[in-house]
């Protein structure tokens, strides 16, 4: 009501054109920030990864399971492409109270030796004890200083109750904190991030899955480390489709998720 008393008494003294102006202007104000946020990430198509990549940033990596079978991981880190080279790399190490991806010492050892900075990540099971599932990451990875925090990897629900998957998630948040004396990194996707994490689990540092390639406007700007922004690339040396994902904090800022 405000604006069109207001818009009123512009035409009033000035005209309509200038009015139209002030309109456009206004217009312009309100779809510019989207716009830009979608220019400054300066997406490119580079060839050889198969993928447009947000140039703005200038850590890449990826993440991998057994799903991605034998890795010649000398030939991941030789890779470049438009003056990209992976820097970091993800691996399933668990999952539920019981399973250990069959690919994750070896691929561990070797992403290692390649010098990528690693992390190891567990997909949780909410139908599934907490503390056995905590337990089960603790007594398989062993992590060195340089090395990512330990990653909760959170994509499904399993028809349990909310609060049930909320404090089953931060129980084993904690005890892998306790464990690591580092407090763990969250992995999930925006749907799941709205309705578990956002409110409840707030001081957790994030890795969100959005492959909108938009925006990441819905997140904690102060908590979002790693963005998943595409599962469809290719690296050399790994075969079929690989999760990439950038660093969006200042490279300096690596280390606050580090051990």
């Amino acid at each position: 009501m405000k604006g069109r008393v207001l818009f009123t008494i512009i035409v009033r003294r000035y005209g309509w054109w200038i009015a139209g102006l002030l309109g456009l202007a206004g217009l312009w104000l309100l779809v510019r920030p989207a716009r830009m946020v979608e220019v400054d990430k300066d997406w490119r198509y580079v060839k050889s990864f198969g993928i447009r990549l947000p140039m703005r940033y200038g850590v890449h990596g990826i993440d991998v399971s057994r799903h991605n079978s034998q890795i010649n991981w000398k030939r991941v880190r030789q890779m470049e492409a438009d003056g990209v080279r992976l820097q970091f790399v993800f691996i399933k190490a668990t999952e539920g109270a019981t399973l250990t991806d069959r690919h994750f010492a070896k691929n561990w050892r070797e992403a290692r030796k390649s010098g990528l900075r690693r992390g190891a990540y567990h997909f949780y099971h909410p139908t599934r004890d907490p503390q056995k599932q905590a337990n089960s990451f603790i007594k398989r990875v062993d992590l060195e200083p340089g090395d990512f925090a330990p990653v909760l990897d959170f994509e499904v629900i399993n028809g349990q109750p909310k609060d049930k998957v909320i404090d089953g998630l931060r129980l084993w948040l904690e005890l892998v904190e306790d464990h690591y004396n580092v407090r763990p990194i969250i992995y999930t996707n925006g749907n799941l991030y709205r309705n578990y994490i956002k409110g409840n689990l707030d001081d957790y540092p994030l890795w969100i899955a959005d492959y909108s390639n938009t925006h990441l406007r819905d997140y904690n700007p102060d908590k979002l480390y790693l963005w998943q922004h595409n599962q469809s690339g290719w690296v050399q040396g790994i075969r079929g489709r690989v999760d990439f994902n950038v660093f969006v904090m200042e490279p300096e800022r690596m280390n606050e998720i580090c051990l």
